[in-house]
């Protein structure tokens, strides 16, 4: 191959490459309506008993090409009825759900996950690891996480997660009654995220 030949094909070649390397994660947002974010304790042996975290929002930038270049943030709003016990009425748990004892949601009203690492091997298969801030105390927690289906549905892009992942809550100062009710926690997250439409920044 002759040199002018050679660097045709490169230039051709990087012509080609270009716009995936200049791709930038995507702009997500949560569809609230197809999203439930659960955490379950194992209550004295006699069941598993769970909350529903219900009030949140969440900075989401997805590269489903190169998870790495992912980034995400969410806050939870604790106070003022972010979360659901599951039993209608049952004040005097979310009461004490709220309290010192446990969440102490008048000292600290918000918690906040930032995601700091993406690993696949297969695109569809991987884990998060991020940073859980609850109580002043922050530490990791890692998310095993599959992505179900990305596609157009509706007139939207959406994808779909699933993810689990366990976290022991006296890390965060949250003890009470530990070892009677478990100190770790089951996280179960299922959730549909839409493509936030280009011109929504404009």
């Amino acid at each position: 191959m002759t040199r002018t030949a050679t660097f045709a094909m490169t230039a051709i070649g990087l012509a080609l490459a270009a716009p995936a390397a200049m791709a930038e994660p995507v702009a997500y947002e949560f569809d609230k309506d197809h999203t439930t974010i659960v955490a379950s304790w194992d209550h004295m042996g006699f069941s598993r008993q769970a909350i529903e975290f219900t009030d949140y929002e969440g900075s989401l930038m997805l590269d489903m090409e190169n998870p790495e270049n992912s980034s995400i943030e969410v806050t939870f709003n604790l106070a003022g009825g972010g979360f659901w016990v599951g039993t209608p009425g049952d004040e005097q748990f979310e009461n004490h759900l709220s309290s010192g004892d446990l969440l102490d949601v008048e000292a600290f009203p918000t918690a906040t996950f930032t995601a700091t690492s993406f690993e696949t091997e297969d695109g569809k298969t991987g884990t998060m690891t991020g940073d859980l801030t609850l109580k002043g105390e922050t530490h990791p927690v890692t998310l095993d996480v599959t992505l179900n289906k990305a596609a157009e549905a509706r007139g939207s892009y959406k994808a779909g997660f699933s993810a689990t992942g366990t976290m022991m809550r006296s890390d965060w100062g949250v003890d009470y009654a530990v070892p009677a009710v478990s100190d770790e926690l089951q996280l179960m997250i299922e959730t549909e995220l839409v493509k936030v439409a280009d011109d929504a920044s404009e």
